[in-house]
């Protein structure tokens, strides 16, 4: 069954562009309209209240068309079909339901104002269903580590059985998201179960061994069906970045786009306001990005080893960037006035899209840049620190 899916989805691929490509060169096929995609439905509840849909792209969200809803709450979109499978949602208010399209297909959606998001019906794709299941997860996972969060905060639970909790939420939506990564990883349900967020972090962590095989999966297999697409460029990306990290056997064929790899780059404010890239510190050297709290109670001690691990080897070509989480910004002038290297701040905290970018957890996050801008390895113990250092210059 598994193999039918993926020759079915392989074949409608293959057919969609063939068809293209024939009305481009004239070979005598029907080509008077572009093909398009379609998304209607019914939403009770919602008259006077407008509905959008909008693509969301790798790098932004745009919105395509919108309709405003009167007591019959129908509404129809007509859109060119995308070159590659591409994400979309209907948005009403702040509710969204995701859904993806990869041709021509016809979406029916039935919903509830109300609850625009949770409950509604969908007829015309059975990727849309899968969309809801992860969906669903997604909420389940987060109300209950925002309803731990206020326990904790109020002391109601200890460390560990905070950490623990929230452990066991996140991982009760992985079973659902991998339940469709390693049986289904060429589909667009697979993209969208692994770049799920809470708090701005990914479920699925680059840097974590078990987690970097979901990557491949789902990277490989877009690669295969789908070699143009800017997402499995990206995907590809993300997962060579991952396997450098850790050090681990290539599972995957990546040389096809090795060169591709780039410096994820971060832009924030120094302790004058000035913008400092961590591109530009980094040159052709070796680096250590850390991302830290100076309130915490272990800052003086990090800092010590910081600072004399600077002093050894910065001559040999090692700097560091090190980013502040702090939410007093006066406090966080005071101590970098006095650090060699650079210093900088994220004024969105522990919302800080900087850290997601890399997937932080928890602080410290030490990372090790070699020459060419690549992580190489995420420091666990700082005690392991220099010897990794070492073995970098």
């Amino acid at each position: 069954m598994q193999h039918e899916t993926v020759n079915f989805l392989y074949m409608k691929y293959k057919v969609y562009r063939i068809l293209g490509i024939a009305c481009v060169l004239g070979m005598g096929i029907s080509c008077g309209q572009s093909p398009e995609f379609e998304v209607n439905g019914i939403i009770a509840g919602a008259d006077g209240q407008t509905v959008y849909l909008d693509n969301v792209g790798l790098s932004a969200t745009v919105t395509l068309d919108s309709a405003k809803l009167n007591a019959s709450g129908k509404f129809s979109f007509r859109q060119p079909s995308p070159d590659y499978p591409d994400f979309y949602h209907l948005r009403l208010n702040n509710q969204l339901i995701n859904f993806a399209v990869d041709s021509t297909e016809v979406l029916s959606f039935v919903a509830d104002a109300g609850t625009f998001a949770t409950s509604y019906t969908v007829k015309g794709s059975a990727n849309a269903l899968a969309f809801k299941e992860i969906t669903l997860a997604q909420l389940d996972a987060n109300q209950a580590i925002k309803r731990l969060r206020k326990e904790y905060e109020s002391r109601m639970i200890p460390d560990s059985l905070y950490q623990s909790q929230v452990q066991e939420a996140i991982d009760n939506y992985k079973e659902i998201a991998l339940k469709y990564i390693y049986t289904q990883p060429m589909t667009t349900t697979s993209y969208f179960a692994l770049f799920q967020q809470i708090d701005g972090l990914l479920f699925f962590d680059l840097y974590d061994k078990t987690d970097s095989r979901a990557y491949g999966a789902v990277a490989t297999s877009y690669n295969h069906f789908y070699p143009e697409s800017p997402r499995a460029k990206h995907l590809y990306n993300l997962a060579l970045q991952s396997l450098k990290v850790l050090r681990s056997e290539r599972t995957i064929d990546l040389d096809k786009i090795a060169k591709e790899v780039t410096l994820l780059d971060i832009e924030l404010p120094g302790i004058h306001g000035e913008k400092i890239k961590l591109s530009d510190v980094a040159g052709d050297k070796v680096m250590i990005l850390n991302f830290t709290v100076y309130q915490s109670e272990w800052s003086a001690g990090l800092n010590t080893t910081l600072s004399r691990l600077y002093t050894a080897y910065h001559t040999q070509g090692l700097d560091i960037y090190q980013i502040s989480l702090d939410s007093d910004t006066h406090l966080w002038k005071n101590i970098v006035s006095g650090l060699p290297w650079t210093c900088v701040r994220d004024p969105q905290s522990v919302y800080s899209q900087s850290a997601a970018l890399y997937n932080v957890r928890q602080l410290p996050a030490i990372f090790i840049l070699n020459r060419q801008g690549n992580p190489v390895k995420r420091v666990e113990d700082i005690n392991t620190l220099e010897k990794e250092i070492q073995a970098v210059l």
